[in-house]
């Protein structure tokens, strides 16, 4: 599992952005954008309508963000600033976390996969990324990410958080491959 980690990044990423690059119109893409950007809203948006269940849905978010920065870094973050003006009018009190986390990690995963060979270096760009991202509400802001337990600037803190982080960056990593896995698939 460890050596996991340490191994390149796979082919395939450049092979996909590659083909979604120079197969696709510039409407295509739009609309790939849109629609990812829709997914993204209503997947975030789902620990609001459904208490309990779609906490564990709302961080599957980060997935269409990525999949959309998978085109290029433009249509990535066209895809996460869209997504943040859906959830404006579908559900507000998201916008603490979608651009701070969850989108944000989106951009950098999928960024990450398509330019970076090495696998490490990947991980450490989302932990980096979403380490910022989750410290900025909770120790500028004041909003509690993690809840009311954890609010105070302090080592073990900060520690959990990168911790956290680096896990969570690997997982996306992972799984970010999984899904390019599967729409080579679909796109041959």
């Amino acid at each position: 599992m460890v050596f996991r980690i340490l191994r390149s990044l796979p082919f395939y990423p450049r092979a996909v952005h590659k083909s979604m690059t120079l197969k696709w119109s510039q409407s295509e893409k739009m609309m790939f954008a849109a629609l990812m950007s829709a997914l993204a809203a209503v997947l975030q948006s789902a620990g609001g309508f459904l208490p309990g269940v779609g906490f564990f849905i709302s961080p599957f978010a980060t997935a269409p963000i990525f999949m959309a920065t998978l085109i290029s870094f433009r249509w990535g973050s066209v895809s996460y600033l869209l997504t943040i003006f859906l959830l404006v009018l579908i559900q507000p009190s998201e916008l603490m976390i979608f651009p701070f986390t969850t989108g944000v990690l989106g951009i950098a995963v999928g960024w990450a996969i398509r330019t970076q060979v090495n696998r490490l270096n990947a991980i450490f760009i989302g932990e980096i990324v979403l380490f910022i991202g989750i410290c900025i509400p909770l120790f500028v802001l004041g909003f509690p990410v993690f809840g009311p337990g954890v609010s105070s600037l302090n080592l073990i803190t900060v520690l959990m958080i990168l911790g956290f982080s680096l896990f969570y960056s690997w997982v996306w990593i992972e799984f970010g491959l999984f899904l390019i896995r599967r729409l080579r698939r679909f796109l041959s």
